[in-house]
């Protein structure tokens, strides 16, 4: 399916690729609140969506760098739940969206690789667990995903903001 791109008020674009009608409703609140912060600000950016595995992704980007100010991985988990807590707000369902910022995610993704590598290393020079550092959930299954590609095993532990991956053999 082709990129559908809304033209906007302003200079910030959007673009819906492979998105379905179920999740064009969330995709499109969430767009249109994250567009209304980016005016607060007064930054450009464009916005692209994608549906994967029924998840709906709001990669926002631009040119110039200037988002770089909202791209610190805190800043994208606030700015994230609150563009969960306004999709919810509108459509009284819980909102699983996932959103980068500038690249953010993918820059993560990366860092949580070489924590993974680490890990194992360790376990393969004879310790018997791993543990990483607390990460929120979505990071966590990215771990989990990472480590059984490795043919190891881990699991969650903790609670609250204490909630990490521990790795085993």
């Amino acid at each position: 399916m082709a990129p559908v791109e809304q033209d906007t008020a302003d200079d910030t674009s959007v673009e819906q690729d492979g998105v379905d009608d179920d999740a064009r409703d969330e995709a499109d609140i969430a767009a249109d609140y994250i567009e209304e912060l980016l005016d607060i600000c007064d930054l450009d950016g464009d916005i692209e969506i994608e549906e994967r595995a029924g998840r709906v992704y709001l990669s926002v980007s631009d040119e110039g760098g200037a988002l770089r100010v909202l791209s610190k991985p805190d800043t994208v988990s606030a700015l994230q739940e609150l563009t969960r807590i306004a999709v919810q707000a509108e459509t009284g369902e819980f909102s699983r969206l996932i959103l980068d910022v500038g690249g953010s995610r993918d820059a993560r993704a990366t860092e949580l690789q070489r924590l993974v590598d680490t890990a194992v290393e360790r376990i393969e020079a004879g310790a018997p667990t791993a543990a990483l550092p607390p990460m929120s959930s979505y990071e966590r299954k990215l771990v989990h995903d990472l480590v059984a590609e490795k043919g190891f095993h881990s699991e969650s532990e903790g609670e609250g903001r204490d909630r990490h991956t521990v790795v085993t053999r």
